[in-house]
């Protein structure tokens, strides 16, 4: 994408991510500004090519075929190393691999996440009872290319304050994705994501991020769920990257138990979570892992 200086204001902050003013950077500059070009020298960010934004889509429909299939087991006695079974088989035999299994010492190929685990939660002997709530995160490799999405689900009947969390996390994260455009900024998505939750008496998690994805598992640039608007990297076409704001009913803080992976409430309070693959189109956006929400 390139912008004509004619269409940004002097005292604006120069859209090549220098962090001036307008007038102080590249007003004066002839040709117009290669947003694209000033990105990947300073913030190191991939912007993928249409034939990588290809190879992720289909990952990401991978990704949707084995939620879909989680979905459909998710009950009241399932144990939560049964999910972690069901994404190992069915990765592998779509011929990808699981990005969580080893990843910096992760143990399983999914991570699962019951009520007060915000994420990371790992499977094992631990079984799903009636009015959980229970967060399913994928990330498949196919082809050498990596989709990451993940849902909350109900098990069972849920109870007020799940079906509240669920349904402010999932708004959280449409507002989010709303905000993707060419010429907008992270700050855009961190604060109408921060400012419905936090208007619905939530609150949302400051110490995980989404960030860029695709021919990496964790790229740059990083997405915070909170924010000023207008601030932060400005968005342009070819960026791909996750949004997944994590939302508590009670208070933000956190703490990771000793198995230096599962992050829950201090309060005990239930967490919920969407997340989504985003591309930055020409004129908007585009989900590669699209779900209803």
């Amino acid at each position: 994408m390139k912008i004509k200086s004619t269409s940004i204001r002097p005292n604006e902050l120069c859209p090549c991510g220098s962090g001036k003013k307008f007038k102080n950077c590249c007003r004066n500059k002839k040709t117009e500004i290669s947003l694209k070009d000033k990105y990947k020298n300073k913030y190191d960010i991939i912007l993928k090519t249409p034939e990588q934004v290809d190879g992720i889509r289909k990952c990401g429909e991978l990704l949707l075929s084995i939620m879909d299939g989680v979905e459909a087991m998710i009950r009241p006695g399932l144990k939560t190393d049964d999910i972690n079974t069901y994404v190992h088989e069915q990765t592998i035999k779509a011929g990808a691999v699981p990005a969580p299994l080893n990843y910096r010492g992760y143990p399983k190929s999914v991570c699962v996440s019951i009520n007060e685990v915000i994420c990371h939660g790992i499977p094992g002997e631990r079984v799903l009872e009636d009015g959980d709530i229970v967060n399913i995160d994928i990330t498949p490799i196919l082809n050498g290319y990596y989709a990451d999405a993940n849902k909350t689900f109900f098990v069972g009947t849920p109870g007020r304050d799940a079906q509240k969390i669920v349904a402010v996390a999932a708004e959280s994260l449409r507002r989010g994705i709303e905000q993707v455009k060419p010429g907008a900024t992270l700050g855009d998505i961190g604060h109408a994501i921060q400012k419905y939750a936090e208007g619905q008496g939530c609150s949302v998690v400051r110490e995980f991020v989404g960030h860029g994805v695709g021919i990496d598992f964790h790229e740059q640039p990083q997405v915070l769920h909170f924010g000023r608007p207008g601030t932060g990297v400005t968005l342009v076409p070819g960026m791909v990257f996750t949004i997944e704001p994590m939302v508590n009913l009670g208070k933000k803080e956190l703490h990771v138990l000793e198995d230096r992976w599962t992050a829950v409430t201090n309060d005990g309070s239930l967490s919920a979570q969407f997340e989504q693959t985003i591309l930055v189109t020409d004129d908007g956006y585009e989900s590669l892992t699209p779900y209803e929400l």
